[in-house]
């Protein structure tokens, strides 16, 4: 059982990727140019939310607060928030615009990796809740701005 979690907390990711790519790949052309927009300043907002909040919350990991030993190296660091739920809830909640079954499908993915995280005592569960507060929040403000563009350009052509 630890090697399905050990596999999950560190490669799940890839999965996210597959099928975020996927989607990708199947999308119409405008929706890939808009998607990729949305991801971009979506992920920068992530990002800034990110290490804003790091500085503000410590959470120390669970193996060192618990004295155990994690089911994989890690450095004993700030564990909040967690990068790799940041990372694939972000790709989820943005894809749910144009999709619910494949973001749905993402944000599924999203929590396999943090739970199997919690599982490696790598994260608590406020380092996983808190990365999926910031994603969301990122793709909404993402996508209100993008579209906020999008109508700029459109009255501007007029």
């Amino acid at each position: 059982m630890d090697s399905l979690i050990v596999f999950v907390a560190k490669y799940f990711i890839v999965l996210s990727l597959l099928i975020f790519a996927w989607f990708w790949f199947r999308s119409p052309r405008s929706t890939k140019f808009e998607l990729a927009l949305r991801l971009i300043v979506g992920g920068a907002l992530a990002l800034a939310i990110s290490v804003i909040s790091s500085h503000l919350y410590y959470d120390p990991r669970p193996f060192v607060v618990d004295h155990v030993r994690p089911l994989f190296a890690h450095p004993a660091d700030n564990g909040f928030p967690s990068d790799h739920a940041l990372f694939t809830s972000l790709l989820g909640f943005t894809v749910l615009a144009y999709s619910k079954r494949a973001g749905g499908l993402l944000l599924a993915v999203a929590v396999a990796i943090g739970a199997a995280r919690m599982a490696a005592h790598v994260h608590s569960l406020q380092d996983i809740v808190g990365s999926f507060v910031i994603s969301a929040l990122a793709a909404i403000v993402a996508a209100r701005l993008i579209r906020r563009r999008h109508l700029l350009a459109r009255l501007w052509r007029h």
